[in-house]
């Protein structure tokens, strides 16, 4: 839930493109539950059958006949309209769907669309043991690479399991996996030593919805959503943020001639648009690894307590239970940046008691005071100060600092803190003087908030 934040970066797609469409066609025809296929039912999923159900031990000669439209009409419908257009797709192949369709991958690889894998067999991963997947993954690859000729380099499984993600990351020979729906552009995941890149795909902008509800019942509404979708993210591109816009395709649905009216609507409205780049997901996958190139770091999320408290624990003053505290909680991926972690480090200051609150107030130096002349302050703290210009005050500025300190701690019990690098000597001096004057209560909440602002001006020098 964490992603690229609020400020996304630029895809800088080929030649200025302000988006990348990716067409992907997904075929299944032949690699469907049939009991041919030695399965113990017929399929039931994306069909033109309403509430279509698995027929135990059964064929479903009418199932079986509209899949039997994708493979020997509707592919050659799309074949024909993406081969006059010079547009590349992607075919999500199910490996024993593509063996048994020789014709077809012939005329996929004649027109150099990238053929990625579909697993092995259009059946539901949800409740394969790993090791039954893992086994499934494998030989979906061999099948893939004995029919096609090549292995496949990409994976989108759709109907997968928990592990589906990392179980074909750690098979190690795939540039992408396409199994999420979790954003616009690519982005890297760490699977033990193997980075790997997702390329996310799309349920919505889909002719699955042509068979699902709510969906889609004519061709226009399918190309109206294609359009304010594709309008949004040229709008982005234009504006200095590049996207990338997927499009789902099956050829028993967007291969009937009133479906895929809107797709070549779609398709016109486009080409009246400069700068749209139509890439294989294998292009967008070889830009996104030359442009965008994962960078290891150090992730608090994945460090032991001792690790972790022995880096942050000084981000709040010479308190390091606060972060021994924070790493019990349940720290992720969004506690990995600046932001994140000074939130998971404040919970556990605002938990504490108010004595152990005090205790953190007290633990900080005063400001221009004996021990940083001594030079006994935290390099942090020695740093914030100098920001300000408080290592060289003139001889009437430390004296009025010396006053100020003795005046404030006797009044309130604890230094008087302020996040020095929001300010300049001047208005630290202001303040001082102003914040004399509150009850200690006040005080003790604006110190409080003030620690907070130190701790996280001190973590966006660690991390991002």
């Amino acid at each position: 839930m964490t992603g690229y934040g609020q400020n996304p970066p630029d895809a800088a797609w080929p030649n200025g493109a302000k988006i990348a469409v990716s067409l992907v066609l997904n075929y299944e025809e032949g690699g469907e539950n049939n009991v041919l296929h030695g399965d113990t039912g017929s399929e039931a999923f994306l069909s033109d059958i309403a509430g279509a159900a698995p027929w135990p031990g059964k064929r479903h000669w009418n199932m079986e006949s509209l899949y039997d439209y994708g493979a020997r009409a509707g592919f050659w419908r799309l074949h024909r309209l993406f081969t006059s257009r010079n547009i590349p797709v992607t075919i999500y192949g199910v490996a024993t769907a593509l063996a048994r369709n020789p014709e077809q991958v012939a005329a996929m690889k004649s027109a150099g669309w990238e053929i990625a894998s579909h697993g092995l067999k259009w059946v539901e991963h949800r409740d394969m043991p790993k090791d039954e997947e893992r086994a499934a993954i494998a030989e979906a690859v061999r099948l893939h690479t004995e029919v096609v000729g090549t292995r496949p380099r990409g994976w989108y499984t759709g109907r997968c399991s928990e592990n589906t993600v990392r179980l074909v990351a750690e098979e190690g020979g795939f540039d992408w996996i396409s199994d999420t729906y979790d954003d616009d552009l690519p982005y890297w995941i760490e699977v033990g030593d193997r980075d790997q890149l997702i390329i996310p795909y799309t349920l919505e902008a889909n002719d699955m919805r042509f068979a699902t509800a709510p969906g889609y019942i004519e061709g226009q509404q399918f190309f109206q959503y294609l359009k304010d979708s594709f309008d949004v993210l040229y709008a982005e591109g234009a504006a200095g943020a590049a996207k990338m816009f997927s499009i789902g395709l099956h050829c028993r649905l967007i291969g009937r001639p009133g479906k895929i009216a809107g797709l070549m609507r779609f398709l016109d409205y486009a080409a009246t648009h400069d700068g749209v780049w139509f890439p294989r997901r294998m292009d967008i996958a070889a830009h996104w690894a030359a442009q965008h190139p994962h960078q290891r770091r150090t992730r608090p999320s994945q460090m032991d307590e001792a690790s972790f408290t022995a880096k942050f624990g000084g981000v709040f003053e010479h308190s390091p239970w606060i972060a021994s505290r924070a790493h019990a909680l349940e720290l992720g991926p969004a506690h990995d940046s600046a932001t994140g972690l000074h939130n998971a480090l404040a919970r556990m200051f605002r938990s504490a008691s108010a004595t152990e609150r005090l205790g953190v107030l007290t633990a900080h130096p005063d400001l221009a005071g004996k021990l940083a002349a001594a030079k006994r302050l935290t390099a942090e703290s020695t740093a914030e100060q100098a920001s300000a210009a408080l290592d060289a005050l003139t001889d009437p500025e430390r004296a009025e600092f010396e006053q100020l300190n003795t005046a404030y701690v006797a009044k309130h019990g604890f230094p008087f803190i302020i996040a020095v690098r929001d300010n300049t000597k001047a208005s630290i001096l202001s303040a001082f003087k102003a914040r004399l004057n509150n009850d200690t209560a006040t005080e003790f909440a604006t110190a409080c908030a003030q620690v907070e602002r130190i701790a996280e001006l001190r973590l966006k020098d660690m991390l991002p």
